[in-house]
């Protein structure tokens, strides 16, 4: 690390010690102190609870999380950074390896309770409120956190009400790069080998943009209830299959008799 040596003679102005900070802050990963208050904030999105229950409600449907993965909301994520504490607490994320525990989690501090987060999503409130900051000093902005402190490869923000879906991920150099959807409006996201996209619909009377999952082949990974209504079209589907069939069987059964009463009758 680099130190500067400040004098009394030539002190370092402000804007020299927040490049200073942002060129090399002091990091250590270790886990939340115990007498930490967590901040109780009121949800900035009144959409962010369905958004983010939505998005677990496929992948769990889909059953493709393995068991040491975790998906959470609103959880706090920690690092020490320049020997202050600080926590963020992405709308969504998701983390391919945890070390599991039976404690139920108020927090997680990457590098000690597992993996870095693969992937974390923040969704648009009415008024923004630093889902684009990099400010390199305390508090630190949310995609300064994600980038340079987490080194988060794939930074999500999206906006409900517009349906605006913009994907960064971290190129060689360590920066957030902006990526291109595909023609159909979808990111393939690698850590989870499905696409994200955006769709406008309704959900528990809820009607605006959402997100969703698709898998390789282009099918919509679905939420519970479009599940058991596809099951129910499957099952009177098979339902009616079998009554035509039964029909059909009824019908030749009786061909057969009648055929068998004629040659009687002429015997």
């Amino acid at each position: 690390m680099t130190h500067a040596i400040v004098t009394q003679q030539s002190p370092l102005q402000p804007e020299v010690l927040k490049a200073i900070a942002k060129a090399n802050p002091e990091v250590v990963w270790e886990k939340l102190p115990a007498n930490f208050v967590l901040p109780d904030d009121p949800v900035e999105n009144i959409a962010q609870p369905f958004l983010a229950a939505a998005l677990n409600d496929s992948l769990e449907i889909a059953q493709i999380l393995p068991p040491e993965a975790m998906v959470a909301s609103n959880m706090a994520l920690v690092a020490k950074i320049n020997r202050k504490t600080i926590v963020k607490a992405p709308d969504w994320f998701y983390i391919p390896k945890t070390h599991r525990t039976p404690i139920i989690r108020r927090s997680y501090s990457p590098h000690i309770d597992g993996e870095v987060p693969a992937i974390v999503m923040e969704f648009l409130s009415e008024e923004e409120t630093g889902e684009y900051s990099t400010r390199p000093t305390f508090p630190y902005g949310k995609m300064y956190f994600y980038e340079q402190i987490l080194q988060v490869p794939v930074y999500v923000i999206f906006d409900p009400e517009d349906g605006r879906l913009e994907i960064r991920q971290l190129n060689v150099s360590g920066q957030y790069e902006l990526k291109r959807l595909d023609e159909n409006g979808r990111y393939f996201v690698e850590s989870l080998n499905l696409y994200l996209g955006t769709w406008h619909g309704t959900r528990l009377d809820q009607t605006f943009h959402w997100l969703r999952w698709w898998n390789v082949n282009g099918e919509i990974l679905p939420w519970g209830a479009e599940r058991v209504a596809q099951e129910q079209i499957l099952r009177a589907t098979a339902e009616q299959r079998a009554e035509v069939e039964k029909q059909r069987a009824d019908f030749a059964e009786q061909e057969i008799a009648r055929l068998k009463q004629l040659l009687a009758e002429k015997g």
